[in-house]
Order: C-alpha cells, then sequence, then structure tokens
C-alpha cells in the first residue's frame, strides 16, 4: 500500500458541513378554497405545526449586528440586497411609499436537533448536529425551497462520502435483495431535543412507494422528509391539507459540502473526484476513469483561486457541479473554520445564497414551464369553460414570469469574483440561461396564439358589424328618400299602436339576427360584388349561396 493510500485510509474530516437546497413546486391556490399567499396561510396555521417565521435574518438591534451580516450584506450587489433583505429603510420616507419588503418569506423550526444516521445495514449509527431547518417562500412564485444543514466532525473521509451520496434522497430508487431501499441511508430518524426519534425513514417498505406510483403516476417520499415538511403535504397523498406540494426533479436534492481535513495537498487525483462527485458517485463502484466528468474533472468543476499554500489563500478548493459545491480545506489553517470572518462563515452565508439563487432560477423556471404543459394538456378547444380557464392560466403565467424576469433573474449577484464566478459556474452546470430562453420562447409563443386569436375574433365581429352596417345604410337611406313616416302609426288607437311597435320590433331584430348568422356568407357576396373581374351570373351565384342554408 502506498503513502497515498495510507493517507486516504487513515484521513479523517476534522469538520462536515453539509446544507440541503431542495425545491418544491406548491400548487396554485387560484382554485382552491384558501384565501391568502402560501406563506399566509402557512403563518396562519402556526398552532398546528412547529415552524416559525422569521421576520429579519439579521436583528433589529444595531448591538447584535455582527460583522459577518455586514461582510454577508456587502457582498452582493444592490439590487441583489433590495431581493434578499428588502429596500432601504428610512424615516425620511414618505408614508404613502414605505420600503419594500424582501419578497423572501422564512419560516424555521427547531424542534428537531439532531439526525441519526445509518448509513448501511450492521453500521453503527452516526449523529449530526442539527444547524437550522428553514422553508424558503418566495412572492409571486408557486415555489418553496427547503433548507436542511447539519454538521458532523472528527469523521472518516470514507464515511463523508458515502453521507454525501446516501443523504438528501427524496425516496429510493430501487431496492437491494435484502429489502433495504437503494441508494438511500438504511435508516434516518429525526431526535428531538431529549433525543427522541420525531420521525424515521420507511424506504424499506416497498409496497407504499409501489402502490403510490401505481396508483398516482406520481413518487412518495419517505416518511421523515414529509414529516419534516408538514403541514406541507404531498400533491396526490391522501392527507387533507390545502398547501399541496410536489416534485420538481429527480430525487436526489442540491447539497452544499464544507470539509475541513488534514493535509488536503496529500489527496489524488481519484480522490478529488470522488469528493467532488460524492452525490453521483458510488462510493465502492470503481472510478469510470472514461467519463468525460472524470477525465476532465479540474477543467470542468474546480475552482483552484486559493489552492495556494499561503496565507492569501488557505489551500481551499472549490468544487461545483452544479447540483453540487464542495469546498476542501486545511483543518489546521484557523481562518478556514472560522464561523465569524473565515472560509466557513462565507460558506454558510454568501455561498450558500449564491447556490440558492443559482437552484431557485432553475426551479422557476421549471415550474413555468410545468404550469405551460399542464394547461396545454387540460385544454379542450371545443369546450368553452375550457378554453377560457386555459386563456386565464396562460395570461396569469405571463404576467408572473415578467415579474420573475425584473424581480429575481440576475446574470450578476457580486462585484467580488470568486462569488460570481462560483454563481456563474453553477448557473453554467444547471444551463439555467438556456432554460430561461427555452422558457420565454414557449411562454411569447402562447402569447401570439392568445393575441392572434383576440384579433381573428374581433376581426370577424367586425364583418358582422359592416355586413349589419351596410344593410342598415340601405333601409335608412331607403326610409330617408321617402319620409319617416311611411306607416301612420300614430293615427290608430294606444293598442293599435302598441301592436305595431311589437310587430316592427320583431321584424327587424328577425332581419338582424338573420343578417348576422349570415354575415360571413353575406360578407363574401359583398366581396364578390366589389369584384369587377366578376359577372352578374357569378354575382347571383354569390347572392345565393349567402341566402342558402349550405356552406359555400
Amino acid at each position: 500500500m502506498s503513502a497515498q493510500d495510507n493517507f486516504q485510509a487513515d484521513s479523517r474530516v476534522r469538520l462536515f458541513h453539509a446544507s440541503l437546497v431542495w425545491p418544491l413546486q406548491l400548487e396554485s391556490l387560484t382554485d382552491s378554497d384558501a384565501e391568502g399567499r402560501h406563506w399566509e396561510i402557512f403563518e396562519s396555521l402556526e398552532e398546528a405545526h412547529p415552524w416559525q417565521r422569521v421576520d429579519d435574518e439579521f436583528t433589529d438591534d444595531p448591538s447584535n449586528f455582527k460583522e459577518r451580516h455586514y461582510r454577508e450584506f456587502i457582498a452582493f450587489l444592490p439590487y441583489v440586497q433590495q431581493f434578499l433583505y428588502g429596500e432601504g429603510r428610512s424615516r425620511r420616507l414618505s408614508p404613502d411609499d414605505p420600503p419594500g419588503r424582501s419578497p423572501l418569506h422564512v419560516f424555521r423550526r427547531k424542534d428537531i436537533a439532531r439526525l441519526r444516521l445509518t448509513l448501511r445495514k450492521g453500521q453503527v449509527p452516526i449523529e449530526l448536529h442539527i444547524m437550522h431547518i428553514d422553508l424558503y417562500f418566495f412572492h409571486d412564485l408557486d415555489l418553496v425551497q427547503l433548507n436542511l444543514e447539519v454538521r458532523g466532525e472528527n469523521l472518516p473521509l470514507d464515511t463523508v462520502r458515502d453521507i454525501l451520496f446516501r443523504f438528501g434522497r427524496a425516496y429510493p430508487s430501487g431496492w437491494e435483495e435484502g429489502g433495504e431501499g437503494l441508494h438511500n441511508s438504511y435508516l434516518a430518524e429525526w431526535l428531538d431535543v431529549d433525543g427522541k426519534v420525531v420521525a424515521r425513514s420507511d424506504t424499506e417498505r416497498r409496497d407504499k412507494f409501489l402502490g403510490f406510483v401505481c396508483r398516482h403516476r406520481s413518487p412518495c417520499i419517505s416518511e421523515h422528509w414529509a414529516c419534516l415538511l408538514r403541514p406541507l403535504v404531498l400533491a396526490h397523498s391522501d392527507e387533507p391539507g390545502n398547501l399541496r406540494y410536489r416534485l420538481i426533479e429527480f430525487h436526489r436534492m442540491p447539497v452544499m459540502a464544507y470539509l475541513a481535513i488534514d493535509r488536503p495537498r496529500a489527496l489524488g487525483h481519484k480522490d478529488w473526484v470522488r469528493i467532488g462527485l460524492a452525490a453521483t458517485l458510488h462510493p465502492d463502484e470503481p472510478l469510470p476513469v472514461n467519463e468525460p466528468a472524470v477525465a476532465e474533472f479540474e477543467k470542468r468543476f474546480c475552482q483552484d483561486r486559493f489552492w495556494t499554500d499561503s496565507e492569501a489563500g488557505p489551500n481551499t478548493r472549490f468544487i461545483c457541479t452544479g447540483n453540487a459545491l464542495t469546498v476542501v480545506g486545511d483543518a489546521a489553517v484557523p481562518f478556514f473554520s472560522d464561523t465569524e470572518l473565515g472560509v466557513l462563515a462565507q460558506f454558510r452565508h454568501q455561498y450558500f445564497l449564491v447556490f440558492l439563487i443559482a437552484h431557485l432560477h432553475r426551479a422557476s423556471l421549471l415550474v413555468f414551464s410545468e404550469v405551460l404543459v399542464d394547461a396545454v394538456n387540460d385544454l379542450n378547444i371545443r369546450n368553452d369553460v375550457s378554453v377560457r380557464r386555459f386563456k386565464r392560466r396562460i395570461r396569469a403565467n405571463f404576467e408572473t414570469f415578467l415579474r420573475f424576469t425584473h424581480r429575481y433573474w440576475f446574470h450578476e449577484l457580486s462585484e467580488r469574483q470568486h462569488l460570481q464566478a462560483t454563481f456563474r459556474m453553477c448557473s453554467n452546470h444547471l444551463h439555467n440561461d438556456d432554460l430561461y430562453d427555452e422558457v420565454r420562447d414557449e411562454i411569447r409563443e402562447m402569447s401570439l396564439y392568445l393575441d392572434s386569436d383576440s384579433q381573428r375574433r374581433q376581426s370577424n365581429t367586425v364583418v358582422r358589424l359592416t355586413v349589419i352596417t351596410i344593410l342598415g345604410l340601405i333601409a335608412t337611406v331607403s326610409t330617408g328618400y321617402f319620409g319617416m313616416n311611411i306607416i301612420p302609426f300614430g293615427d290608430g288607437t294606444p293598442h293599435e299602436r302598441l301592436l305595431h311597435g311589437v310587430l316592427a320590433t320583431s321584424v327587424i331584430v328577425a332581419f338582424v339576427l338573420f343578417a348576422v348568422s349570415r354575415s360571413k356568407r353575406l360578407s363574401d357576396f359583398l366581396e364578390a360584388v366589389s369584384d369587377e373581374r366578376l359577372g352578374i351570373t357569378g354575382k347571383f351565384r354569390a347572392f345565393w349561396s349567402a341566402m342558402a342554408d349550405r356552406e359555400r
């Protein structure tokens, strides 16, 4: 065994942080009886769940405002600051124009203190401390993001890789011969502050997952994740609740990882590949050296600006694959593990927000696309109610997309080069720009279709009005030439005059309705009359076709 292999076998992660950022689509409230927005309804149910509203991620007391808060704030450009923290506050502002609040609405639960993981059958459980569990709601978006951060200390590197591979899977991708879930942790348990089990995973219940997919054509999530999200309930489940969610993408949740290890420069190329691709690369499988992601690993996924053995760059390597952002550094460097001003503080605040925004962009665009697909699938052109509902949904989706573009869609987050480079790398791996262009074109096509359909209906109405106007013009000119009182209606008794009025009105209404019913064919006849190349016989045939019950 080589020295490098010995190092890999004995290497330990002195400090480990992992943050899940799981986006979920919320079902629209427009067709339900619930009143208010998603977070307002969620907040109104506070007596029935442990989630509590976080009014301000910072603090209103300047004496408690730390430097890490300040550094987090100034790391972003002003329009991103408004998105994350709301508009600037000032007492000199007009009361009629108060400062706008942030479109983020954060809820946090504190009843769960630890996560106990049994990675494989027969292994000793590992306990990780829960740093925080948050739900992020967004104004104007049918979207919520779950953020779960866990912390561990003095763990073997192989164990950390196994955690990153198995942790953060909503449901099993299959089952082993022994019945345990494939690629999942053998058992995951939420523990409260007293060490009691709040909920545990049930990935071994094969019949539950198979039956749910068979009945609903939608995946079912494991019980420990469902328990964590309540009172949000899965869209197709039988649980009651107005706030319902559905999965947007694959069952593997986006993850951020922070690893403080001894002598990271002693790691070889294969070790770095397994760390950077830990969420997708099975720990027991041979390294696929011929795959482009492995062969071009450093070029595609690594940022090595701070990968220098000096005080300015404390041996810190950033690895971003889109769905995973991993920060690895030297545990012996105090700045790397500093929770206030060091790399760990930046990882938990600045880089977390960068990762959250990148996945917010992708999830929002996928939700927009899903709404369009669902609207088209629900459309029945022979049903007027379905057509009107389709138009309302498309127009509402278009308006929301415009607000998303101006409120949430950024290309530049920060003037700090490394922060901006991380965001750009994450967005590129997620293909956010291509997805945005695709969704924008789809919404534009739908909008153009609605506009063209409205113009077609308006043109048909104009045709009918033109025909009625021409026929009315004939009657008006004729009666005007002979005088308006051809028939002396005023010479009879009141009953006779009333009867004459009713009969005349009935005849005129019948004539107008007949003209409207034949307006399209009458317009064709008028076009034939105006055609100088058409003879008298052709014009007469056009008139006969307009009067006949059959189409031309």
